[in-house]
């Protein structure tokens, strides 16, 4: 490994980052556990993990640590935790099948933004996130983390509506800010792409 490369990988930002993606194996595992806090211990591993994308980042621009490894590394590991939970919740009926229709919203509407913004970064224009994008994500953490817990929560609250329903919130939300981005973006996609020349990383996702 490169010495650069191997410095980057121990600054505190990218060492959260990364252990997003170290998260996403524990958070499987607890699927597979006979004991009844097993939901609760995916819920709270998956709710670690998703704090550590607001933590990054807020850590990285404060300490003057961004990274082009980090900027790579940070929307790769939002959406593996992401994608691997909702299918893990599919395949193991924690959600009702008419709730699979937000959830595959979510996931195409991730395929497009990356698509988009690998594009457009050929180009040399960035997209920052929005205010309900943020919104957006905050709303998906947290049905993600509720339906986790599921059936395992208390008998007098009915913790798998409530997911489900922010899960459809979170999906509105998803066509909303996708459409924003795309018609952001349309301007730029006719444009012949051109060199792309060293930029400083943002760490948005």
């Amino acid at each position: 490994m490169l010495p650069g490369m191997a410095k980057m990988l121990t600054t505190l930002p990218n060492i959260l980052t990364l252990s997003r993606i170290v998260a996403i194996p524990l958070v499987i595992a607890t699927f597979y556990m006979d004991s009844p806090q097993g939901p609760w211990l995916g819920c709270i591993i998956f709710s670690l993990a998703g704090a550590t994308d607001w933590l990054d980042g807020k850590l990285a621009r404060a300490w003057q640590q961004q990274s082009e490894l980090g900027d790579f590394l940070d929307p790769i590991a939002d959406k593996l935790l992401v994608a691997t939970t909702l299918f893990m919740l599919a395949v193991w009926g924690r959600f009702s099948a008419l709730t699979v229709l937000p959830a595959l919203v979510i996931l195409m509407r991730e395929i497009l933004v990356s698509g988009l913004r690998e594009h457009l970064a050929r180009m040399q224009v960035r997209m920052p996130v929005s205010r309900l994008a943020k919104w957006k994500t905050l709303i998906q953490m947290v049905a993600i983390g509720v339906l986790l817990v599921g059936d395992a929560g208390p008998g007098w609250l009915p913790v798998r509506d409530i997911g489900e329903v922010l899960l459809w919130l979170a999906a509105a939300l998803t066509v909303k800010t996708g459409y924003d981005y795309l018609h952001a973006g349309l301007i730029h996609l006719n444009r012949p792409a051109e060199p792309a020349r060293a930029a400083k990383p943002s760490r948005v996702t």
